[in-house]
């Protein structure tokens, strides 16, 4: 059953009157086909469409394939000093390049700029023949780093989003590798933001548009083929607050532009991420039976953080929810029930709620008069 405390209840007046409600901002839509914004924070989805249709990927499967690298520099299996030796088979790869020479060696570092900046197929290869021997095998190794990231509907076959039916993800996948490459290579993630790189006397831009448009984007990824149209993978920083978009199938590289700017500021600009409750503060008193006290508080053991719309908070309704009565004994940090928010257009936040506090048990002869009040009392 669902229980609201006094507390409780003040806390969410509280939140409604300092955020007076002037407009519906908190929805918007799309042209692209596919597309997904989350708060880098909180995770909450902030607008979605089709965001778990299968899709061709093309250059955006890059993010993957430099996540890897990014872990094989991590755990020491690479350095940004390395040096790969280019194949043929890298070297004569189509589409964007970063122009390697065949038979040459190239510095790590030079190839993970080759690929997040120029979008170079061929140095894609290199990383990948470099760190798994064939790209087949790099393959494998990307849907391995695929399920540790939770990306459920995605399967990649080669380094660098090169057309194939087998080749896909979803808009949400990709938004789960997003905030996942921020969250785990922050050391590495400056690179996203460099607006060009010159190699082989070779100065290419990068093809990000949300980078020249001053509104706090600093990266991800762009890609384009025929069969996915155009897409990207995009983020951006205002006031401390992170977004994380994606969006794919636009018909130009203009509407990429437009659309994932015009989102991006959307997100940003509307919603704010507040603290409901901090670590270890009273959520509310639940009842308890057959127990040394009649109450127990209920708290949660982190912060409790929402991703809210600035303009329309009206609707926000926060819920302790637990079997009520509990039955002693209860002992303090046992987890006793749900904090449930509920945000309009957006799944709701559930997170535990513990016990404050021990409850012991009555003895057995304080029971046995509990539990005849607790019949008399049901019984009325």
């Amino acid at each position: 059953m669902l229980f609201l405390s006094r507390p409780l209840a003040f806390a969410v007046a509280i939140a409604t009157f300092l955020i007076t409600p002037t407009a519906d901002a908190a929805t918007i839509d799309t042209k692209a086909e596919q597309a997904i914004i989350v708060d880098f924070q909180t995770g909450a989805v902030l607008m979605a469409k089709n965001a778990d249709q299968q899709m061709p990927t093309s250059s955006m499967s890059k993010v993957i394939s430099m996540y890897a690298v990014f872990d094989a520099l991590k755990s020491g299996d690479l350095t940004l000093e390395s040096e790969l030796m280019v194949s043929e088979k890298a070297w004569r790869m189509g589409g964007s390049k970063m122009f390697v020479e065949v038979g040459k060696k190239a510095k790590v570092e030079d190839l993970i700029r080759g690929v997040i900046v120029q979008s170079g197929n061929d140095a894609t290869i290199v990383l990948a023949e470099g760190l798994a021997g064939t790209e087949d095998a790099f393959a494998k190794l990307l849907n391995n780093k695929a399920k540790t990231i939770g990306m459920e509907n995605s399967n990649f076959v080669n380094a660098s989003g090169w057309p194939d039916e087998n080749h896909y993800s979803t808009a949400r996948d990709l938004s789960k590798l997003g905030r996942a490459l921020i969250t785990n290579f922050p050391e590495y993630y400056s690179y996203y933001a460099e607006e060009e790189f010159t190699y082989s006397d070779i100065t290419q831009k990068n093809r990000n548009p949300l980078l020249y448009r001053d509104i706090g984007a600093d990266g991800i990824k762009t890609g384009h083929t025929e069969a996915a149209g155009y897409g990207l993978i995009g983020s951006g920083v205002q006031d401390e607050r992170r977004v994380v978009l994606v969006v794919n199938g636009l018909d130009s590289a203009k509407a990429r532009a437009e659309e994932s700017s015009r989102l991006l500021e959307w997100a940003l600009k509307n919603f704010d991420n507040k603290t409901f409750f901090a670590a270890n503060a009273t959520v509310a008193q639940a009842d308890v039976t057959m127990g040394k006290a009649s109450t127990v508080t209920l708290v949660t053991q982190e912060d409790v953080l929402a991703t809210v719309p600035k303009f329309d908070t009206a609707e926000i309704k926060v819920e302790a929810v637990y079997q009520k009565p509990l039955i002693a004994p209860v002992k303090k940090g046992q987890e006793v029930g749900t904090l449930k928010i509920s945000i309009p257009d957006q799944e709701p936040l559930e997170t535990p709620l513990y016990a404050g506090e021990d409850v012991p048990e009555l003895g057995f002869v304080a029971q046995a008069v509990a539990k005849i009040k607790h019949l008399l009392v049901a019984g009325t």
